[in-house]
This record gives structure tokens, C-alpha cells and sequence, in this order.
């Protein structure tokens, strides 16, 4: 399996899984995690048979970016541990999630995975980014779904990480300008980050700022324990291989070159030392196990950073080895944390007791998880722990501030020995709890057996690991892996060894007198600020200040709205005089030209002195469909029948919307009426002036020559217009795409947040030609013949439309007019032929827009037209992704039509629907406060 492949099998993995959640509920976890584990295997193989391996698939040719994706020693072992943990942790969530159909929340954690795998692979700087910026998402959402309290601590979390993206866009940006490449490998074997100090440094503060939020590090160390809100699994795969391991394999991957800079040493230590002893301080002060944990990943976050600040090789193949080790500890802790909470329904220490009788398997897998993370051998933390304890202490003295950085890591390993026993001396002694805990699930308990007893099994050998963290630290020091030394559970007598025991018995120490630093810690504030209600003034604030610049132009009349753009139209024209050279050569003009141009200014003419708002419809009507027909008379049929349904489809709903409201215009005065028409007056002349300026002196441009000369040839397709849109600019039309099916969810946002206002409906006086339906006759007999013709053309109009006026835009019109005609001749507001599920079609619209183009990258680019022989005959994806436009289209027209089109009986008899489908949905949801506090929906 090629690395394209694998990368590409993991987002496969994402489309498939709501399809799995659907279909058997839970147990996709076992699905996905057999999945995430067979991409494991096939990356062993890969790197077995081919060793580093850099491959490239063409993304935007243009600026040189590509998917570059690169599996060398690092990217290998960062790629295993979110494959395995992920796979482990998904097992997990088989037995911790009781939502029937945890869609979401599978969907979710792949996703979380696919991006993560995709971060540590990349070999692009942009793909790098974009990588980084999903897995902040992914955080986010995970974060959010997880109960009806979690917005505002996911909030607070997107911004904090949002804030490191930005840092890191920064320091994208400047790398690839100054290096002139967006290929990760050609950057950073650059030499311009030893010839421009300034360059280099400003690029690892960066780098520093982004990887401090992502790891949250001190100050922005908050959104972590805030985060913890989010069910088990979802910490489990945050904390131990997902979200906060994306900052430290940014700096390891970056080091390299950052480390050119006389910052990146001095910054990354003070910062790793400083957080390392104020996180585990804040892990003793909490009474919560999430909260412990959530701490004290912050401090070992700290520990890693402060040994990548190093730079040593010793220093690095710490920090990977350590990597390895927390994740199998904090996931085995996290995992167990969640068993405990679902057992005994809570994770209060100062409740907890009696677990080494109530469960003693899940008591003996936490003591081997807090034994790794206290760093007491024969465990895995025991050896990562006395191989950075050994680092600061050979270091170079001024490189890491002498001795008094090995005292405070030292400190540290003590008070992490303390926090770590407060997890199993407080809650596993004493009698069994009352009333009995509940039976924990298999699978659960498999997940946490694994992690743990993982633990423990490579800590007596770990030479087994030598394969997996010695690559990783040759590729980060810059070194032959056979430079790099081997790992042995004993080293002899050395100044690491007697400061690792001296950290034991500290923290043995501190939990001999847990009391005394209990009164001394717990409930009191070490700072004057709290880090969560920092952010959260900010967020305040921000929402606070933009509050009051909008007051200052904040207003429900259109008018105040459209008199700026009007009037900086207006006052173009002084600049565009300067350009005039007279009016163009335009031949003779015609009396039919003539008496177009009358129609519409009497149609202009009309709005303006409309007094009822149907009368003004009515007369924008008269106007549109005159330039309609001088759209007819120059030739251009395409855009004539483009504006003859433009303006059909806005004016029926026009008179949707004016249905809900007063039939007259407030009275204006005379004043106000002058203003707006000297200001039209002017807008208009400067459109007039511009557009005779700009178009009627030159000629065709290279770019319209090129289209007319080369379009049929690059494209196989006769319709230049056409060809324009769905095979040259293709990038153009998929994001106006995503703007028409954000506007059908805008559409039904809107009128479902605030009910459009309801009318007294005057009823009409009956007569023979209308014994029951208000309707016109002639409405009904167009419906019966006219509505299966014009779906007819709207099919051949979509096909037809490479080659000949049509096209997905203009045969979605066509299709929606045959639905607005099947509506408007009903009898009723209830039409079945149009009511669709409108929000669905717009986004299958965006879908197979975005399919057809990543079917572009077979021939190198993304949305590049594939042309096909398909017995005979010339088939081009174009055509497909013309169906996208089609779709996008009419789903937005639909979302009108319907939801504005809908009476208020209609409106209400839709929301007693949408209650009864909610009330169907949320009746099995039935859980425990223990789950309804963590447990995903």
C-alpha cells in the first residue's frame, strides 16, 4: 500500500462510519478500530519494505502546493501511536457510549484520527496547516456535542488553539517565502535559517506560540482541564496521542531548523521547566480525577517541551521515548477514570474508596498506569523519566541554565510521584462502596488492560522500543541511528538514578503529609487571575465590543445598508471621467433598441412611484423582463434565458415574502425622496459612465481570446460559457456552491429562529370558475401539461449544456420554475411534489462538487475535468459536476419556496412534526447524572 493510499483509506474510514453508526449503533467502534489497526499494519509493512518513503500528489500546480506526504522515522512513530491508541480507544467507546446511534460521535473521533495521521505524514507545509487546523475542529465538536454545558468551555478551547493556528499560518507563511517551497523536507535543509538569525527567530517564536496552545502550556494552559467536559474516550485520545501531541510534534519536527535561533533553546526550557512544576502544583490542589489528570498532562506536556529545548540526542530521544510513555499511561488512566465514574457515578476523590475490593482487575491496571506516570521502575515512565533527568544533567550548562533547571525538573518528578499516589492511596483502600458498583464492560476493560499492562511489558524491555524511537530521534538531532543509544531498564548508579529516587521520596513524602498540603493547596487560588475566567473575559469582551461598533451602524432598514456601496458608486464617477474619451462606435441604434429602453425606464419609473408593494413587484417585473428581451435582441441567449427565470423565480418569491406583509409603502418625505434620487441619479450615471469606459474602447481580452480559441479544444465542449464555469474556473463556481447551500440553511435558520409574522388572510368571494380552490383554472391545466415538459427540458438543458446553451445553473431554474408552477396552481400550501428535503439536495450539490473534483487528482489536479469513452461516446466529468451545480441550485430555490411559501397553519403543523420527530429521537436516550455528564449522545 502506497503512503497516498493509506492517508486516503482513513478519510475513507470517516465517510463510512455514519453509515456503520447507523446500522449498528456502538459496535462501529469495533469496525473502525479493526480499520485504524489494518492502516497500522499496512505502515509497518510500508516502512519494513521501503524503509523512508516521500510521495507527492499534485494539489495547486500553480503555487507549488502539493499533498506531499513523507513516513521517516518521526512521522512513523507519532503515525503508530494515533493508529493504536485510536484503535484501543475505540474499543473502548464500544462499551462506554449508550446512544443507539452515536453518529457524531464516532464520525468525530475518526475524523480526529484521519487528521492527526495526515499532520504527522505531511510533507507540505499547507498540508501541514490544513492538518493542524482539523484537528482543532475536531476537538472543538467532540467537545461540543458532549452535553448541554459544553459551548461555552468549547469555545473557550477553539479560540485559545484558533490562536496557535494563526501563529503557525504565520510562521507557514514565512518559511515558504523566504525559502521560496512549501515541501516541509527542501525548508528545513534550507540555508537560509543559518545565514538570517532574524528570519529564524521570528519563525520559532511562532512555532513556540502555536505549539503552546496546542500543548497548552503555560499561559495558555486552561482550555485543557476545561476541556474536560468531553466524555472519557474523547480525553483518553486528546491527551495521549491526538490534539496536545500535535504542538510536540511540531516542535520536533521543526527543530531542526528552529534551533538555528538562539530562542528556541532558552524559550522552549523556561516555558517547559515553569509549566511542569505549576502543572503538577494545580494536579494536587484537585479533588476531580479528570481534573488530576488533565494537570498533569499539562505537566508532562511541560517535561516534553523543556527536553526538546534541550536539543541534546540524548535530550530528543527522551523526549520521544516519553512520548511513548504517556500515551500508554494517560490513556490507561483517562480509560479507567471513565470506568470508575460509570461504576460508582463519581469522580470525586473525597467519595472514592474501597475500589481494590468493588473492581480489583481496573484497581490493579490503575496502580500500573500511575506507577508508569510517577516514573517507579520496572515501568516505561521509569525509564523516559531517568533518560530526561539524565539529559538536563550532562546538557550543556548555559544551554539550559545549569543546575538549577535540573532542581526544578526535579522538583517536578517529586511533586509528580505525590499527585500520582493521591490517585490510588485515597481511593483503593476501605471497604467496598455502598451501594455496589455496577458491572463494567468487557471491552472497556480490555482497552485499559492493554494500555497498561503495554506499559509495564515495555518497560522491563525496552529495547523493544529501539526500532520504534531511535529513527524518530536520529531524524530530529540530525544523527545516524546507530548514534543514537540503545534503552535499558538499568544504566548503573548515575546522577540520573539518584535524582529519579530522590523525586520518590519526595513524593512519598508529600503523600505521607497529604493532609498538611492539602490544607496548605486545596481551595486556594496561587494566582490572582484564573486561567479559564481569563479567557472567558476575553470572549466577553470581544462579543462586548463588537456589540458596540455595530450599534453604530446597526439598523433593520435596508436603506441605511445599501447608501454606502450606492454612494461610493455614485462618487466613482469623478474618478472615471478621467478615463472618458467619448462615447464608442456603437453603429445605429434602432427603434426596437429604442423601445426596449422605454419599457424599461416605464418599469423603473413604476418602482419609484409605486405606492403598494405589489404594484412595485409588478413593475420591477416589466423592467427585468425588458432586459430579458434585450438580452434576446444582442445575441445572448444563454443569459436572456438565464434572466427570463431569474426573474420568474424572484418574483413569485417576492410575493411570497410581501403575502406576510403591509400592502402599502410608509409614507416618505419630500426631502428624503430628492436625497435618494439624486443619490440613484449619480449611481447610475457612474455605472453608465463605467461600463461604456471600460468595455465599449478595447477589444477582446487575451483571456476571452484565449476561452473562444482553445475552449473546444482543452474541453471537448462547444458552449464557451459553459465550459468557463464547470472546466477553466471550476474553483469559482464550487465555492458560490457552498454560498447557495449556506443560504438554503440560512433560508430555514431564519424562519425556524423567528416565525415569519402571521397575516389575517382576507377570503376570496367564490364563484362558478372557482367552486373550492382560489387558484386560476388555467393555473391547474398549465400544471397538468406544462410541469412534466418543463422537467423534461430541465434534464436535457443539464445535459446538453457543454455543447449548447443550457448548463446545471440554468436547467436548475428551469426545474425549480416547474415546482414554483406545480405550488402556485395547488389547491393547498401542502404540495408533495415540492416539498423535498431541500437542505439534503443543496448539500449533495456541495458533495458531489467536491467528489468530482478529488476525481481531478487522478489527472494531477484538483476539480481537473476527466474526458472519457464510454462506448462511443465523449463523457466528461464536468457533466457530473454540472449535476452539483443543479443540485446546489434548486435546493436553495426549494428552501424558499417552501419555507416562505408554507402558511401559518402550515408553519405550525411543521413544527408539531419536528417536535414529534425530536420527542421519537431523545426517547431511548435515557441515562444516568453520571452519563448525562459525560457520556456522548
Amino acid at each position: 500500500m502506497s503512503l497516498v493510499a493509506l492517508v486516503a483509506g482513513a478519510w475513507a474510514l470517516v465517510a463510512v462510519t455514519p453509515a456503520l453508526a447507523r446500522l449498528i449503533g456502538p459496535r462501529a467502534g469495533w469496525v473502525v478500530a479493526a480499520g485504524l489497526t489494518a492502516l497500522a499494519v499496512a505502515l509497518v509493512q510500508l516502512r519494513t519494505s521501503a524503509g523512508d518513503v516521500t510521495e507527492s500528489v499534485a494539489w495547486i500546480p500553480a503555487v507549488d502546493v502539493a499533498l506531499r506526504l513523507r513516513l521517516d522515522g518521526l512521522g512513523f512513530l507519532f503515525a503508530m501511536l494515533v493508529l493504536l491508541v485510536g484503535a484501543v480507544v475505540m474499543v473502548y467507546s464500544t462499551g462506554y457510549v449508550r446512544s443507539p446511534r452515536p453518529v457524531g460521535f464516532f464520525v468525530l473521533m475518526t475524523a480526529f484520527a484521519a487528521a492527526m495521521l495526515t499532520l504527522v505524514l505531511a510533507d507540505d507545509l499547507v498540508v501541514l496547516f490544513v492538518a493542524w487546523e482539523l484537528t482543532t475542529l475536531c476537538s472543538y465538536l467532540l467537545i461540543l456535542v458532549s452535553g448541554p454545558t459544553a459551548g461555552p468551555p468549547a469555545t473557550r478551547t477553539l479560540l485559545v488553539t484558533a490562536l496557535g493556528g494563526l501563529a503557525l499560518l504565520g510562521a507557514v507563511a514565512l518559511v515558504v517565502v523566504r525559502t521560496g517551497t512549501t515541501e516541509l523536507t527542501a525548508a528545513l535543509a534550507s540555508p537560509v535559517w543559518g545565514d538570517d538569525p532574524a528570519f529564524a527567530g521570528a519563525v520559532a517564536v511562532l512555532v513556540v506560540l502555536a505549539a503552546m496552545t496546542k500543548s497548552a502550556q503555560l499561559p495558555f494552559h486552561a482550555w485543557l482541564p476545561d476541556a474536560m467536559v468531553a466524555p472519557a474516550p474523547v480525553s483518553a485520545y486528546l491527551h495521549a496521542a491526538a490534539m496536545v501531541k500535535a504542538g510536540i510534534y511540531l516542535l520536533l519536527v521543526l527543530a531542526p531548523a528552529a534551533s538555528a535561533s538562539p530562542l528556541w533553546s532558552g524559550t522552549l526550557v523556561v516555558v517547559g521547566v515553569t509549566t511542569a512544576v505549576m502543572g503538577a502544583v494545580f494536579a494536587l490542589q484537585r479533588t476531580d480525577l479528570k481534573e488530576l489528570l488533565a494537570y498533569s498532562t499539562v505537566s508532562q506536556l511541560g517535561l516534553l517541551v523543556a527536553v526538546i529545548g534541550v536539543g541534546t540526542p540524548g535530550a530528543l530521544l527522551a523526549a520521544c521515548v516519553h512520548v511513548v510513555a504517556h500515551a500508554l499511561f494517560k490513556s490507561a488512566a483517562f480509560m479507567t477514570v471513565g470506568v470508575v465514574e460509570k461504576r460508582t457515578g463519581t469522580r470525586d476523590l473525597r467519595e472514592l474508596h474501597g475500589l481494590a475490593r468493588a473492581m480489583p482487575w481496573t484497581a490493579a491496571m490503575l496502580v500500573l498506569a500511575v506507577v508508569s506516570m510517577a516514573g517507579v521502575a520496572p515501568a516505561l515512565g521509569f525509564v523516559s523519566k531517568e533518560l530526561v533527568l539524565d539529559a538536563f544533567v550532562t546538557a550543556e550548562q548555559g544551554a539550559v541554565l545549569g543546575w538549577g533547571a535540573v532542581a526544578v525538573v526535579t522538583v517536578g518528578a517529586a511533586l509528580t510521584v505525590a499527585y500520582s499516589l493521591r490517585m490510588v492511596v485515597t481511593t483503593l483502600p476501605g471497604l467496598a462502596p455502598t451501594p455496589p458498583v455496577r458491572r463494567a464492560d468487557p471491552a472497556m476493560t480490555a482497552a485499559i488492560t492493554v494500555t497498561a499492562l503495554g506499559g509495564l511489558a515495555v518497560g522491563l524491555v525496552p529495547g523493544t522500543l529501539d526500532a520504534l524511537v531511535a529513527p524518530a530521534a536520529a531524524v530530529v538531532g540530525g544523527i545516524d541511528v546507530d548514534q543514537v543509544p540503545y534503552l535499558t531498564l538499568w544504566h548503573g548508579v548515575t546522577p540520573a538514578l539518584l535524582l529519579s529516587v530522590a523525586a520518590v521520596l519526595g513524593g512519598v513524602g508529600l503523600t505521607l503529609v497529604r493532609r498538611r498540603v492539602d490544607a496548605l493547596l486545596v481551595g486556594r487560588r496561587l494566582f490572582p487571575a484564573d486561567g479559564t475566567a481569563v479567557v472567558q473575559r476575553v470572549v466577553d469582551g470581544i462579543i462586548a465590543g463588537g456589540r458596540r461598533v455595530g450599534d453604530l451602524t446597526r439598523s433593520d432598514v435596508p436603506a441605511t445598508h445599501l447608501a454606502v456601496p450606492v454612494l461610493l458608486v455614485g462618487a466613482s464617477t469623478l474618478g472615471l471621467t478621467r478615463l472618458w474619451s467619448g462615447l464608442p462606435d456603437v453603429g445605429p441604434v434602432t427603434v426596437g433598441e429604442i423601445a426596449l429602453l422605454v419599457g424599461v425606464a416605464a418599469g423603473v419609473v413604476g418602482v419609484v412611484r409605486a405606492r403598494q408593494r405589489l404594484t412595485a413587484v409588478i413593475a420591477t417585473g416589466v423592467a427585468g423582463f425588458g432586459v430579458v428581451l434585450w438580452f434576446v435582441v444582442l445575441g445572448a441567449s444563454d443569459v436572456a434565458m438565464t434572466q427570463l427565470l431569474v426573474e420568474i423565480l424572484t418574483v413569485v418569491v417576492m410575493v411570497l415574502v410581501l403575502r406576510r406583509m403591509s400592502g402599502t409603502f410608509r409614507p416618505v418625505r419630500a426631502r428624503r425622496q430628492v436625497v435618494t434620487a439624486v443619490v440613484a441619479l449619480a449611481a447610475g450615471a457612474a455605472a453608465t459612465v463605467a461600463t461604456v469606459t471600460l468595455t465599449g474602447h478595447r477589444p477582446l481580452s487575451g483571456a476571452g481570446e484565449f476561452y473562444l480559441r482553445r475552449a473546444e479544444d482543452l474541453t471537448g465542449g462547444t458552449n464557451v460559457v459553459n465550459t468557463i464555469l464547470v472546466d477553466f474556473r471550476a474553483l469559482d463556481t464550487l465555492g458560490e456552491l457552498v454560498v447557495l447551500a449556506v443560504g438554503a440553511v440560512a433560508i430555514t435558520a431564519l424562519l425556524d429562529a423567528r416565525r415569519a409574522v402571521d397575516r389575517r388572510s382576507v377570503p376570496l368571494a367564490r364563484t362558478p370558475l372557482v367552486p373550492a380552490a382560489p387558484n386560476a383554472v388555467f393555473l391547474g391545466v398549465l400544471d397538468r401539461y406544462l410541469v412534466p415538459l418543463m422537467i423534461v427540458g430541465s434534464v436535457l438543458l443539464l445535459l446538453r449544456g457543454h455543447d449548447a446553451p443550457g448548463g446545471g445553473f440554468i436547467a436548475a431554474l428551469l426545474g425549480a420554475a416547474a415546482l414554483v408552477l406545480a405550488y402556485l396552481s395547488a389547491a393547498t400550501d401542502e404540495v408533495p411534489r415540492v416539498e423535498r428535503p431541500y437542505l439534503s439536495i443543496a448539500g449533495w450539490g456541495v458533495v458531489v462538487a467536491v467528489g468530482t473534483g478529488l476525481l481531478g487528482l487522478a489527472e494531477g489536479s484538483f476539480l481537473r475535468p476527466l474526458h472519457l469513452d464510454v462506448l462511443g461516446l465523449k463523457v466528461t466529468t464536468a457533466l457530473v459536476f454540472d449535476v452539483g451545480v443543479y443540485l446546489a441550485v434548486l435546493g436553495v430555490l426549494l428552501a424558499a419556496v417552501v419555507r416562505l411559501g408554507l402558511s401559518p397553519a402550515s408553519d405550525r403543523r411543521a413544527d408539531a412534526r419536528r417536535a414529534r420527530t425530536a420527542r421519537d429521537a431523545a426517547a431511548p436516550a435515557t441515562r444516568t447524572p453520571a452519563e448525562q455528564s459525560g457520556a456522548p449522545r
